[in-house]
């Protein structure tokens, strides 16, 4: 989900291993069967190393807008994490209609971030630079133009299946922001030799457990008697939804374009993860790794350029919280995935090659993979040093959904 994401991409470290484990705040059921650990850090640790300040020190000029969720307090901004110019909020909010007070404007806050990254090109187009846009669309609330909306509403909706005209008018802002980007690359002339990457936080929300409608008041009319209120969006044929290790909370959209090195078009299966995008533009830069900092991803390069990977590459999540599921850890090699859930130790074993939707636990018929996989999750867990769930003794199984943010973080 939205921190631990953030601060892996920032700081090229899985976020078991940053202190990161669930968005900021947190999330907490103090009834619930066990007591979830909680973020050792409510911000990313300063003496961090981000990917801006690594490309900063590359001779890049970088800029940051948008979503930060790495730390409220000013100490904690990306202008003091590598960042030369920076305008960023932090959860998540109603987008139109109540914009961070940091960005003080009638626009929509999908535009504005957007001209904040057109004026910082413009600025850099003569010099190296680094942009980072992270977007508050598609995020609940859901809330868009009514022009839009109106537009997706006259579409026929597909059966069985959650057509959201709300969700279909957001992701058309957020398509009309990576427009403008590209067009004013084009427009300095920057286009050829400039990557752009295209990556999401975490897999769609399909709904929400607590009946809490996911529209923007001013839009509930025209949803006021239907289920989408609740419903964003479908992640069929995968399984679940964000904050679970399933694949529809852990696989999404990436994108790479580089004209000047990279065809356009193709498709690569190469497994990747957040923590990857570090080394990766550490290397495209000629940039030093920060001497003393782990970096737990792979460069990209290879398979970007040569479409060459390491196909038994064994990469991990570890997402100890209740969420949208119980506290679990997953790791997957090759095809092979296997899940461990960590309140009963029950493990399940997935081909995702042959069953993308999970459906198939194979656990029982492949006792030696599962064995292997497990094997390799509880190193990595050691390694890492992950944090577990412990029994609550406050346990009340008629209060266990009960939940808010832990007294210790607000």
């Amino acid at each position: 989900v939205s921190s631990p994401t953030r601060a892996s991409i920032q700081s090229g470290q899985y976020p078991a291993r940053v202190g990161v484990i669930d968005f900021i705040p947190g999330h907490w059921r103090p009834f619930e069967e066990v007591i979830v650990p909680k973020n050792r850090t409510q911000y990313l640790p300063e003496e961090m190393v981000t990917i801006g300040e690594a490309l900063k020190n590359a001779g890049y000029a970088t800029g940051y807008f948008g979503k930060w969720h790495l730390g409220d307090d000013r100490e904690h901004h990306p202008l003091n994490q590598g960042y030369d110019e920076a305008n960023v909020g932090q959860g998540y909010y109603n987008v139109r209609f109540n914009p961070p007070r940091e960005m003080n404007s009638p626009k929509r806050l999908s535009e504005l971030l957007t001209d904040f990254g057109e004026s910082f090109i413009e600025d850099n187009k003569d010099n190296p630079f680094f942009l980072f846009i992270a977007h508050y669309d598609v995020h609940v609330q859901l809330d868009a133009d009514m022009d839009l909306i109106d537009k997706y509403l006259k579409k026929k909706r597909k059966d069985n299946y959650p057509s959201n005209a709300v969700y279909a008018a957001m992701i058309e802002h957020l398509d009309r922001s990576v427009g403008r980007i590209m067009h004013k690359l084009d427009e300095a002339g920057l286009s050829d030799n400039t990557i752009i990457v295209f990556f999401s936080d975490n897999g769609g929300l399909i709904g929400r457990f607590d009946k809490i409608p996911l529209l923007a008041d001013s839009k509930l009319e025209g949803y006021k008697d239907s289920p989408l209120q609740y419903i964003a969006s479908s992640n069929a044929p995968l399984r679940a939804e964000k904050g679970t290790v399933y694949e529809g909370g852990i696989r999404e959209p990436l994108i790479v374009k580089w004209p000047a090195k990279i065809k356009k078009g193709g498709v690569n299966e190469a497994l990747v993860t957040s923590v990857d995008f570090y080394p990766t533009l550490l290397e495209i830069a000629g940039a030093e790794k920060p001497k003393g900092q782990i970096l737990d991803g792979k460069s990209l390069l290879p398979a970007l350029l040569e479409n060459t990977f390491d196909p038994e590459r064994a990469i991990f999540w570890h997402y100890p919280v209740y969420h949208h599921d119980v506290p679990a850890g997953a790791v997957r090699k090759g095809d092979w995935k296997l899940i461990e859930k960590q309140v009963t130790g029950k493990v399940s074993l997935y081909n995702l090659r042959a069953d993308i939707s999970e459906a198939m636990d194979l656990a029982e018929l492949y006792p030696e993979k599962t064995t292997e996989l497990k094997t390799l999750l509880k190193n990595w867990q050691k390694e890492v040093q992950a944090e577990f769930p412990v029994l609550n003794p406050e346990f009340d199984e008629t209060r266990r959904f009960e939940w808010g943010v832990h007294p210790d973080r607000r």
